[in-house]
């Protein structure tokens, strides 16, 4: 599977105006939001100085331009940045969104009064400005987001700080919103921790694309050797990790194993997969899959073990929102008497580029030796091992609660470290300020164990569309 690249955000710009308050702020205004935007990396769709007094919005007939453009780019736009340049008019500024029809993130900016300027030709007073405005949003029913401070200059570092936290926003809930995930296979019996609940996924606007493992075998053994399909997939396995100790007919099965999956997302158009890993695979088929996931979620096409579809939500989430490949951990085990620190593992399919260098510029293909004792070692070949390296940390563990007829979730930051540990599969080091606080939410609320950890800061970004754009129930462990 070839590397993906994240599309670019697209941003509406709207720019507020108000008759009473000098309307050439609105001029310099919008070109420095703009400026800040483009140089931010964005792309932006806004009303141009021709269509309305310098590209603002005040009027009826202005709202109206401005959500005929928006409904015209509904296919690009994934977010809206409000600007007040001066005070704004409220009324025009919630019609130009409900009108428009989008259902994506708003982020709402005002900017700052200057002491030295504060006569009536040059006073913007969008601090009070920014107050009617989310009000009329409340009252008509649209979500939005705000700046950390009330009001900044968009040329600050805390206004580059908000834009980089509404990309990850809008770049959730772009991957979340008509997702297809996968399943393959079922889940292990003795697994009732990665139960879900399919309906409740799919009123949130996440769909589950089922496949028996035995029908996926099925198209395996109808391939051929010399399949031109299955050689370049078998050159990708041994360009991806170190394959040294493997039987090649091991190898031969995974690149066969690859092809299959990889054709089925194909025609079922997935986005991401949730599969059945043991031991039915092995024990039949000869094999772990654990490559061939590592290499899709390495690829940005999340991947989940033991078709935990909620840990698969989890990683696509937080892959999309950073461009950087989410695993699938376990929280494991105490990190010796450190009650900040613990360590999480899995057997492992974990992406390549979380692990540390292990000196061969790419991590190595081995045994699973969890399961070899029940389906002979040499059933088992496939896993991707090493230890995770040093870096920032955001975890994020997604659940459906038919009890309550909710998704809830929790996310958090930390960070990876490199103290010392001898053991197998993939694993690493974690450590989490108040990590007792979050171990007790987990279990007091019946959270599974498996966690999906990206290695980036953005649980804020994450929490802000779960909660507010898709009505989640989050919990930020801070």
């Amino acid at each position: 599977m070839k590397p993906a690249t994240i599309k670019p955000i697209t941003l509406g710009l709207i720019v507020g105006n108000r008759g009473f308050f000098p309307a050439e702020l609105c001029e310099s205004g919008r070109a420095t939001v703009l400026d800040a935007l483009e140089k931010a990396g964005f792309k932006v769709v806004t009303l141009s100085p021709k269509a309305t007094q310098f590209g603002s919005i005040e009027s009826f007939d202005d709202a109206k331009k401005c959500a005929e453009l928006f409904g015209a780019n509904r296919r690009k736009i994934d977010g809206i940045v409000v600007t007040l340049p001066n005070f704004g008019d409220e009324r025009a500024i919630a019609n130009a969104l409900r009108w428009s029809g989008l259902r994506v993130p708003v982020l709402i900016h005002a900017f700052s009064d200057e002491p030295n300027k504060m006569r009536r030709g040059n006073r913007r007073d969008s601090f009070c400005g920014k107050m009617s405005a989310t009000n009329n949003l409340r009252q008509y029913g649209i979500p939005f987001t705000l700046t950390r401070l009330h009001t900044c200059s968009p040329t600050g570092k805390s206004f580059a700080q908000d834009l980089a936290g509404f990309a990850v926003t809008c770049r959730v809930l772009r991957a979340l919103r008509g997702l297809r995930i996968g399943a393959l296979g079922t889940r292990p019996v003795a697994f009732n921790t990665v139960r879900y609940s399919e309906k409740l996924l799919e009123q949130a606007g996440i769909s589950i694309e089922t496949l028996d493992l035995y029908e996926l075998l099925g198209w395996v053994n109808k391939m051929s050797d010399n399949d031109r399909a299955v050689k370049a997939e078998l050159a990708a396995i041994n360009e991806y990790v170190a394959t040294r100790n493997v039987p090649p007919a091991s190898l031969l099965k995974m690149a066969k194993f690859g092809v299959a999956v990889d054709g089925w997302m194909k025609r079922a158009h997935l986005n991401a997969t949730a599969m059945q890993c043991w031991t039915a695979i092995e024990e039949f088929f000869g094999v772990v899959p654990c490559t061939v996931m590592s290499m899709m979620s390495n690829a940005l096409a999340s991947s989940a073990c033991e078709v935990d579809v909620m840990g698969c939500v989890g990683m696509v989430a937080m892959a999309q929102a950073s461009g950087r490949p989410s695993a699938l951990v376990d929280w494991n085990n105490n990190y010796a008497d450190d009650p900040d620190k613990g360590v999480v593992f899995h057997c492992s399919n974990l992406p390549k580029d979380i692990f540390a260098d292990a000196g061969e510029g790419k991590p190595r293909m081995d045994w699973h030796e969890i399961i070899a004792g029940t389906v002979g070692k040499e059933n088992t070949c496939g896993t991707v091992v090493g230890r995770v390296k040093a870096a920032p940390l955001t975890y994020l563990r997604c659940t459906t609660d038919d009890a309550s007829g909710k998704i809830r979730a929790y996310v958090g930051e930390g960070e990876f470290t490199d103290d010392p540990l001898k053991t197998f599969g993939g694993y690493g080091v974690v450590r989490i300020p108040n990590f007792q606080k979050l171990l007790a939410h987990v279990c007091d609320n019946g959270f599974e164990r498996h966690v999906a950890v990206n290695p980036t800061h953005i649980a804020a970004g994450v929490k802000e569309a779960l909660t507010k754009y898709l009505g989640w129930d989050v919990y930020l462990h801070e």
